[in-house]
């Protein structure tokens, strides 16, 4: 149960979420490998991105790649939120004086991460693709040529089998590792600290929504440049054995982006991953925390 709630968490925040999922996507891959002032930019900041992708594209394409982004929030966070739950309930995360431990949280973050990551992560390509293929307009990065996720999904393995499906998964992981483990430790912490303070009434779903909040901040923070590399590691053209021809890892695409773009290509698209993780965190950890909450109060 405690992963079927953790999933369905999820998936509510990314309906809401996914517009700028497609927004980050684009941003991080305008002006890919290219010295700041010699290239086009379709997308000045995230309204403006908003603004040309519904005008040019139409308002469809705010929600492109729905369904792999629902499948792979259900898969991914219900086997990160739901193995993190399970550990918090064991009370594997609390020291023999009863207070929370940072590094057991970070760590359990981290592995559920990691796990859910990497049993997503052809869905998350599959995401990726779709959510960047434009109009040759407003086009940026590789242009896969998609119909749909289980076309997509189909080809990719036909032509290339298992490794081609799971191209960029282990570049993925830091990703994740370090956002979930971000995530997941700051939000027990704070939400640990504001219950000790009582800043809101005890089971205020208050506590949980500030909680999430600072969490939200954290994450952006430190998973960005690793965000940025992830996507242009999962649309990079590939050639007939399914290889990457850009880069060769998660460690070459960090430097030649910082080599080519400077540091703040590593933070392209703060902006729109701030307005996107940021709710996307807020939301999924509050629905995890309601649900639970529900749960537990029916059953018990």
């Amino acid at each position: 149960m405690d992963f079927l709630m953790s999933g369905l968490a999820a998936c509510g925040a990314c309906v809401f979420t996914n517009p700028l999922e497609v927004v980050k996507t684009r941003m991080q891959l305008q002006g890919e490998l290219k010295a700041p002032g010699t290239y086009q930019r379709h997308y000045r900041n995230v309204f403006h991105a908003f603004i040309t992708i519904g005008k040019v594209d139409g308002l469809a394409a705010l929600q492109k790649g729905l369904a792999p982004a629902l499948l792979y929030q259900f898969l991914m966070n219900g086997i990160r939120l739901g193995t993190y739950g399970l550990v918090e309930s064991g009370g594997y995360l609390h020291t023999a004086e009863g207070n929370l431990s940072h590094s057991r949280s970070a760590a359990a973050g981290a592995m559920a991460g990691a796990m859910g990551a990497y049993v997503g992560s052809p869905i998350y390509m599959v995401k990726t693709h779709l959510q960047a293929q434009a109009a040759s307009d407003i086009a940026v990065g590789h242009q896969y040529k998609h119909q749909g996720m289980f076309q997509a999904l189909t080809q990719i393995g036909q032509k290339h089998g298992l490794v081609g499906l799971w191209r960029g998964a282990l570049g993925g992981l830091p990703r994740v590792i370090t956002g979930s483990s971000t995530q997941l430790c700051t939000f027990s912490s704070t939400k640990d600290l504001l219950s000790q303070w009582e800043v809101f009434p005890p089971q205020s779903w208050k506590v949980a929504l500030a909680a999430a909040m600072v969490s939200g901040i954290a994450v952006v923070l430190a998973m960005t440049p690793f965000d940025v590399a992830s996507t242009r590691l999962y649309n990079q053209p590939t050639d007939a054995q399914g290889k990457g021809l850009m880069y060769r890892g998660i460690l070459d695409a960090l430097l030649q982006t910082a080599r080519t773009e400077g540091i703040l290509g590593m933070y392209k698209g703060i902006g729109a991953s701030y307005f996107r993780l940021g709710p996307h965190t807020i939301l999924s950890l509050f629905f995890w925390d309601q649900l639970r909450s529900l749960y537990y109060m029916y059953t018990k």
